[in-house]
């Protein structure tokens, strides 16, 4: 017998298809033109499409924050710590798991298969500059340190730092004491005043998308000046190859598998995805993108208790870019200083990649930072990152895009299992 849901649970009206159809040629062709511009190379044009791109990449993160807060509390709140809750986390933990072993055995299959050189000798000299910057940026703390920092010692603290992580914490500590207090006015009212919240920022999300074309033009047009720049991959062409090559293919074949294993059409789920899955390969911010991905979730027809519980715990946890990064790199540092790159040693990494992805602390470039403290701790040359860190923009792009495709296939699986 199948769950009702009070929030959504009938197919989307085909008003509101195509309305999303509508929707993806616009942004489309916003695409198009913020590409055109960027290639034409003006000074003052690339100036204000930074500013734009900028303006919108801070008020998505603005409602971000609360987003993650507000649809995590609710949804415990409302269903309890135990029942519903507990089985939605359950199972979104067992599908992040799967997908980001995927994506972890995608990488070392493709790194066996092309076999990355060994750089030139000469080449990561000159390159220690770019990771004691990274280093300085990153701070003297150790990443252990930006682990225990996820338990706040501030109420407001992690809302003024955004970190989503300690966001998240809190918010499930604050809606399993909502979800077990007694039947009262006060817990009434408490519910109304967090419900009235989302609604308040829901409209606003409402109004930025509605903008968002008009982002979009910047996103693209930014992109596009930095590529008419020209990257060098120069020597560690192989490298980006098995980076890119191992998310493309999580992306186009084996997510896809996924969701056609619990009977879910993949190009129905990209369609309404693509509009997310856009916004996070211009804004490198899975974070930032939640509000559209959450939106276009439910566009997709999952439900909205689903869609609000399961997309913000994605953004912390679901990491498949990043676990594919961190395992790859590792191996080509480790090979650098001599190790032989065995199954054994391949196999043994693929945990190590796994959990460090989920436990990834939300700093900036936190995935890059993350690598470069593992292969400091093997005794990896790290002067090899140095060296990465230039063609690190172009990467990170498409492993964000990566893990939003991954967030939204989690989602309409879950809903599924859910209904069934």
């Amino acid at each position: 017998m199948k769950k009702t849901d009070s929030n959504n649970t009938t197919p989307a009206p085909r008003h509101e298809c195509s309305s999303g159809a509508r929707q993806f040629w616009i942004w489309t062709a916003a695409l198009v033109a913020g590409t055109l511009l960027g290639m034409l190379g003006v000074a003052w044009i690339d100036a204000v499409m930074q500013v734009v791109a900028t303006v919108f990449t801070r008020l998505f993160r603005l409602v971000a924050v609360p987003v993650i807060a507000l649809a995590v509390t609710l949804t415990i709140a409302r269903f309890g710590a135990g029942g519903d809750a507990r089985r939605l986390f359950r199972r979104t933990l067992t599908y992040t798991l799967l997908t980001t072993v995927a994506a972890t055995v995608v990488g070392m299959l493709l790194y066996r298969v092309i076999s990355p050189d060994n750089l030139p000798s000469g080449m990561a000299c000159g390159s220690d500059a770019d990771v004691a910057s990274a280093r300085a940026e990153m701070g003297d703390a150790s990443y252990m340190d930006h682990l225990l920092g996820v338990i706040p010692d501030n109420l407001l603290q992690p809302f003024v730092e955004g970190n989503v992580l300690s966001v998240l914490l809190l918010s499930v500590v604050v809606g399993v004491v909502i979800a077990r207090m007694p039947c009262s006015p006060q817990r009434d009212t408490i519910l109304s005043l967090l419900t009235a919240m989302q609604e308040i920022v829901s409209t606003v999300i409402r109004w930025l998308i509605r903008l968002l074309p008009l982002g979009i033009v910047a996103y693209a047009a930014r992109l596009s000046a930095e590529m008419s720049a020209g990257v060098a991959l120069g020597s560690i062409g192989k490298y980006v190859a098995v980076i890119l090559g191992g998310n493309l293919t999580q992306m186009f074949i084996v997510l896809p598998l996924f969701l056609l294993a619990r009977r879910i059409n993949p190009l129905k789920v990209a369609r309404a995805m693509s509009p997310a899955v856009l916004m996070a390969l211009f804004t490198k911010s899975s974070a930032a993108t939640l509000p559209v991905t959450i939106e276009s979730s439910e566009r997709l027809g999952v439900s909205s208790r689903v869609a609000r519980f399961v997309l913000p715990v994605c953004t912390t946890i679901n990491m498949n870019g990043c676990a594919a990064f961190i395992y790859v790199t590792s191996l080509f540092v480790m090979q650098h200083g001599g190790a032989p790159i065995t199954w054994s040693t391949m196999l043994l990494w693929i945990p190590v990649a796994v959990i460090a992805a989920i436990g990834n602390a939300g700093v900036p470039m936190g995935c890059y930072f993350l690598t470069l403290s593992l292969v400091s701790g093997v005794g990896g040359p790290v002067e090899v990152m140095g060296v990465i860190l230039p063609v690190f923009t172009m990467i990170d792009m498409v492993e964000t895009a990566e893990n939003v495709w991954s967030d939204s296939c989690v989602a309409a699986m879950v809903d599924r299992d859910d209904r069934s």
